[in-house]
């Protein structure tokens, strides 16, 4: 019989990937429902290739557009799912943002597994998730290759065998570049990651290594572990994505190429998993020979700062989430310097009311999205009091 999937974010880079790894399992597969935002072009490919029981839209004019102007004999196109009741093996969560939080949840009461590339929804509602998880019969699975990594690493290892976990970094586009340099970046540089394709945000978090501190949180809550425990490393090869260290001197480390399929397909193919046919590029091993870590940087990465703050109050990794997606946003649209990105964050965690959000432990959905509204809020005023 074959495995039912639905994916969140379908046409984006990690949603690509996986319906590429489904397209040479044809008969293993079945797509049930696919959700994406506005690319009609990718959009209709999808649904004719694919040809998903629903296929949700997120933008309004594009939704419209698919109704009026085409017709579908297998697919039916929806604005929400929340009348999705289809029952999914699998459910792959790849929207950015914090967006991705209410899908995630209601995709869970309807699915055995839930494969996690998100790490916002980790990141702000995570006791959340994971009480519906348990509620619903539902395993959470990271494919983060970061988090994947780790889990893979961690397998049948008592907690108290574990000394350091170290996460690593690319170091993005701007590791060599001199202080000068950095006050000069431009929007296409900080786009131009050297190793990975991915979308806009998450490239501009590589930029500034804001993706690599949302990372370590979600490790945190996923493998129930004290910040501390982690330390983030650069690895200019992206070929080592997690490094353990344990008690009794061993240090474990798991290497595969910078690609998302090695995840993606370990998480969906349970038995005989053969990697081979899905990657374009063989494993050289060669290269091992040739794998470098360094200390993060400080001039280049003056965000690796905010780690003692982590830990102050429960809430603070939402209100760090909220401001980043708003000030990404700000860069994108060019508004905004690329160095504005980490100083408007450190004034966040500076304002008169930041204590009063941070301290509350949002439990329910309304509470999660009180806080990151404030957080929101406030960096939009930050940026409007700098501009006068």
């Amino acid at each position: 019989m074959k495995k039912k999937i639905s994916i969140l974010g379908s046409t984006g880079s990690i949603g690509e990937t996986s319906l590429k790894i489904i397209l040479k399992e044809k008969k293993l597969f079945k797509i049930n429902t696919l959700v994406a935002n506005s690319n009609l072009k990718k959009i209709l490919k999808q649904i004719r290739t694919f040809k998903p029981k629903y296929y949700v839209v997120a933008d309004k004019k594009v939704f419209r557009r698919l109704n009026i102007n085409y017709k579908f004999k297998h697919t039916k196109i929806v604005s929400d799912y929340d009348k999705i009741k289809e029952k999914n093996d699998f459910t792959i969560v790849a929207i950015p943002g914090l967006a991705s939080l209410k899908p995630t949840i209601q995709f869970i009461k309807n699915s055995k597994k839930i494969l996690l590339a998100n790490k916002e929804a980790i990141i702000c509602g995570w006791n959340l998730i994971k009480k519906t998880a348990k509620k619903y019969n539902s395993i959470i699975v990271p494919i983060d290759s970061e988090h994947f990594s780790i889990a893979q690493l961690i397998k049948d290892i008592p907690n108290d065998e574990i000394d350091k976990i170290y996460l690593t970094a690319s170091g993005g586009p701007f590791l060599n570049f001199s202080r000068q340099k950095m006050n000069k970046v431009k929007l296409h540089h900080a786009l131009r990651h050297p190793k990975w394709s991915m979308g806009k945000k998450i490239s501009i978090d590589s930029a500034t290594l804001m993706n690599k501190i949302l990372e370590l949180i979600e490790a945190s809550k996923l493998f129930s572990f004290p910040f501390n425990k982690f330390k983030i490393i650069i690895h200019p090869q992206s070929l080592v994505h997690a490094i353990v260290q344990f008690k009794s001197g061993i240090t474990k480390f798991l290497y595969h190429q910078p690609d998302m399929i090695v995840p993606i397909s370990n998480a969906i193919n349970e038995k005989d998993n053969d990697i081979k046919k899905y990657l374009k590029e063989k494993i050289i091993n060669s290269k091992l020979q040739n794998l470098n870590f360094i200390e993060v940087p400080e001039k280049n990465f003056p965000i690796i700062k905010l780690l003692p703050k982590l830990n102050k109050y429960p809430s603070t990794a939402i209100i760090i989430n909220a401001a980043n997606e708003i000030l990404v946003d700000q860069f994108l649209l060019k508004k905004i310097s690329f160095n504005t990105i980490s100083k408007s964050i450190f004034r966040v965690l500076k304002d008169k009311n930041y204590k009063k959000y941070a301290i509350h432990r949002a439990k329910k959905l309304n509470e999660i999205f009180k806080i990151d509204s404030w957080a929101r809020k406030t960096t939009i005023k930050i940026l409007a009091e700098s501009k006068k």
